[in-house]
């Protein structure tokens, strides 16, 4: 059964720490260069940090074959966002067209999404929101990164492999295929980084956020991002899911994290790499308010309909 407080109190958290930035920002705290350096921090340490800790999880016979539908799924998933990054937005400027590409193929399903089908579906639900996370982890920092960067080819590659947060991907790997155990004192540091992921990333988008006009963050641009986002590409997963007669959980699980709104990342990779980070902070922003209303939709038609 859903537990709809856990989820809208999770929404809302994002919203107050985003206010939080925004207020910091407005009375010069961050200023614009120390935005910068705290964009640094967060994907040269913090995320990094929190990709490895996502990683630590036990695996046995019994995780390795119940997960690994969930990890078809997220697979087939991932491929289908790349798809509709590609071609949902071809007639878009390029600069806006990265940020939307980027936005499509990696959600918010890891910051937000982890916590929120902890409480909606327990702990089986979380391991397998873990296995889910791990196609999205690389092509976020593989395929996404390429979004922003100019250069092509062996280029991409190179940047692509060398960036902290894919190295930390492959990192994880390591330590959950060999179930590493690493020393407490090094574990701890790795999963107090992790905790303040959500924090300070939205903080970040918060004054990123103080200097964008409000009015402009509702365009039909940004309207039909969020459909997409929100709306569309969720409801293919679940009807996806129910043609094929998949378990229940790794429906409800894979749906609800298909319809996460745009990542964290969205915004401060635009900003890092100099793309457009006012259209990446709107989508940011529509998207995670918007999904206050469509996630729990989704939980209830999920609930209908398997």
């Amino acid at each position: 059964m859903v537990d709809f407080n856990n989820l809208i109190d999770l929404q809302i958290e994002i919203f107050i720490l985003m206010i939080i930035g925004y207020i910091l920002r407005k009375i010069n705290i961050i200023s614009k260069e120390n935005r910068k350096s705290l964009t640094d921090l967060v994907i040269y340490i913090i995320l990094p940090a929190n990709i490895i800790y996502s990683f630590m999880i036990k695996m046995d016979e019994t995780i390795i074959k119940s997960g690994f539908t969930i990890l078809i799924v997220s697979i087939v998933i991932q491929l289908g966002c790349q798809v509709f990054g590609k071609y949902f937005f071809i007639k878009i400027h390029s600069r806006q067209r990265s940020v939307l590409q980027y936005g499509t193929i990696c959600s918010n399903a890891g910051f937000m999404g982890s916590p929120l089908i902890q409480g909606l579906y327990g702990l089986d639900g979380l391991l397998f929101a873990s296995i889910y996370l791990i196609p999205q982890r690389i092509v976020m920092w593989s395929g996404g990164v390429a979004c922003f960067t100019s250069t092509k080819g062996i280029e991409v590659v190179k940047k692509v492999i060398t960036h902290p947060c894919i190295i930390a991907v492959f990192i994880g790997l390591f330590i959950m295929i060999g179930q590493i155990k690493l020393p407490n004192y090094l574990y701890v540091s790795i999963k107090t980084l992790s905790g303040c992921t959500m924090s300070l990333s939205m903080i970040v988008i918060g004054g990123i956020l103080a200097e964008i006009r409000f009015r402009d963050v509702i365009s039909k641009l940004t309207i039909y991002y969020s459909f997409i986002r929100l709306i569309l590409i969720p409801l293919l997963v679940l009807f996806g899911c129910i043609i094929v007669k998949l378990p229940i959980l790794v429906t409800a699980v894979a749906t609800v994290l298909a319809g996460m709104p745009a990542g964290s990342t969205t915004a401060i990779l635009a900003e890092k790499y100099n793309g457009d980070s006012k259209l990446a902070v709107e989508i940011v922003f529509l998207s995670t308010a918007l999904s206050l209303i469509t996630i729990p939709l989704l939980c209830l038609i999920i609930n209908m309909v398997v």
